[in-house]
């Protein structure tokens, strides 16, 4: 059977670094109101000008390069974003052109906040299952500094831009636990709980892109519940223990919440991957960015079982069991 083998990843973050205590500065905050509560030092900010496609396609230059691939054996493109360049065309288009891929494959947005990389990770697997295309370039990429309330302290102090990419190529597998690639993946939404974590704005509702609202309690004590339920339903499906992990590399929202979804796995803290003390909650790019960090910085290798995870606003939520 096709299996869906991620043979390259890239990683890009702005030069802007802004630390709590420069937050402090403009918000009624501190270094240690912020750390305590969230696990966060710094974040990353995009410059005047910076458009989430320029970080998209840095990101996938550095993926296309660790991958040894060209822009021309890309089949097609998905950016997982909630901070488009415009509201159309898709940002993928847009890093299309500035990759200079010009043979017409497919390439547009997913969206589904900050689960929407592993959103774009099921798609680009069945794009690559069912036989339309072999090779996938997967980035998410945010600018969310560009819709936060700089006022708002319980908001502010949590987001910063960035982005990260893969190279999802079609291999063939066995069609069991052993195989390379995209082993499992489960994905979830409930409307429901669209008022807990959102945008008040839009094309539709407001004609203005809006500014991010959250009752932070209630997204901590769902986003527990949902991530420990999905990533065993994944496990579940692949046929996998919670032992048989080498590394869980979840998205970088909040380290409470990392910290409580890892004790209900039964995953000691040597096994989670933590980039959100560097970056902040970068949404869909949080994912992609830690993996490439993790790859790098040595803590993953070839063969290596890996438990991707995430929950953004919508509520979306899911989880990915992949064997690098």
């Amino acid at each position: 059977m096709l299996r869906s083998a991620i043979i390259g990843t890239g990683a890009y973050l702005p030069e802007k670094v802004l630390t709590n205590d420069d937050l402090a500065e403009i918000v009624d905050t501190s270094d240690e109101w912020i750390r305590t509560r969230t696990g966060i030092r710094q974040r990353h900010i995009a410059a005047d000008g910076e458009l989430t496609s320029d970080l998209a396609v840095h990101a996938a230059r550095n993926a296309l390069a660790d991958a040894g691939l060209g822009p021309a054996d890309i089949d097609m493109i998905l950016v997982a974003t909630t901070t488009p360049d415009r509201t159309f065309p898709a940002t993928a288009a847009t890093v299309q052109e500035k990759l200079g891929i010009t043979h017409g494959g497919p390439a547009f947005d997913v969206q589904a906040v900050c689960s929407g990389f592993l959103y774009g990770l099921a798609t680009a697997d069945a794009f690559i299952r069912s036989g339309q295309v072999r090779t996938v370039l997967l980035i998410g990429a945010e600018t969310f500094s560009r819709i936060l309330d700089w006022q708002d302290r319980g908001t502010c102090v949590l987001f910063g831009d960035g982005a990260g990419a893969v190279i999802m190529r079609a291999e063939e597998g066995r069609g069991d636990l052993s195989d390379r690639g995209v082993l499992a993946t489960r994905l979830h939404a409930d409307g429901r709980y669209a008022d807990l974590l959102y945008v008040d704005g839009g094309p539709s509702a407001g004609e203005s892109c809006g500014k991010v609202r959250m009752k932070g309690r209630e997204v901590f004590r769902h986003a527990v519940v949902k991530l420990a339920e999905v990533t065993r339903e994944v496990l579940d499906d692949a046929g996998a223990r919670p032992e048989d992990i080498a590394l869980m590399v979840p998205h970088q929202a909040n380290i409470r919440i990392l910290e409580a979804t890892a004790k209900k796995l039964g995953l000691p803290p040597e096994k989670v991957h933590v980039t959100v003390d560097r970056h902040g909650n970068t949404s869909a790019a949080s994912v992609p960015l830690a993996l490439d960090d993790a790859r790098r910085s040595g803590r993953l290798h070839p063969g290596d079982l890996v438990l991707l995870e995430a929950m953004g606003g919508g509520f979306t939520w899911g989880a990915s069991l992949v064997r690098l």
